[in-house]
C-alpha cells in the first residue's frame, strides 16, 4: 500500500509504537529516532494538532484514541495537547513539526533523525 510504511511489525505493534512515539513528541517537544519513524510520527501528530486547535468534545474524543496517559511532571499528554499545543497554533496552517536528519547510529548505521515542534 502506498502512503506509509510496516516498520517491520504487525498491525497492532505498528498502531502501538506510533502511538507511544506521538505522545513522548507532545510530552517532550522533541525526540531523536530513525528517519522512517518520524516521517511516520509526523502524519499522526500533524492530525492531533489540528484536532486540538478546533477543540470541541469530537475532535478530544479522536485524540483521546491516540494519545496515551503519559503524566510527566504532575501534566498529562493529551490535557498539554488541547491546553497549549492548540492554542499555540491556532495562526498556522499546517507545518508544526520539524524534522532533521542527524546521521547515521553508531551499532547499525540506521539513519536517524530529530523530529521537534516547530
Amino acid at each position: 500500500m502506498r502512503g506509509y510504511t510496516k516498520l517491520n511489525r504487525n498491525s497492532a505493534n505498528r498502531k502501538a509504537l506510533i502511538r507511544d512515539l506521538a505522545t513522548q513528541l507532545i510530552m517532550h517537544g522533541k525526540i531523536e529516532t530513525s528517519v522512517v519513524k518520524a516521517k511516520e510520527i509526523r502524519r499522526t501528530v500533524e492530525k492531533l494538532i489540528t484536532f486540538a486547535k478546533k477543540g470541541d468534545l469530537n475532535s478530544a474524543r479522536i485524540a483521546e484514541r491516540t494519545v496515551r496517559e503519559l503524566k510527566i511532571d504532575d501534566q498529562y499528554a493529551l490535557v498539554k495537547l488541547f491546553k497549549e499545543l492548540g492554542p499555540k497554533y491556532q495562526d498556522r496552517n499546517g507545518g508544526y513539526t520539524r524534522i532533521y536528519k542527524i546521521g547515521p547510529r553508531q551499532g547499525d548505521a540506521c539513519p536517524m533523525a530529530i523530529i521537534e515542534l516547530v
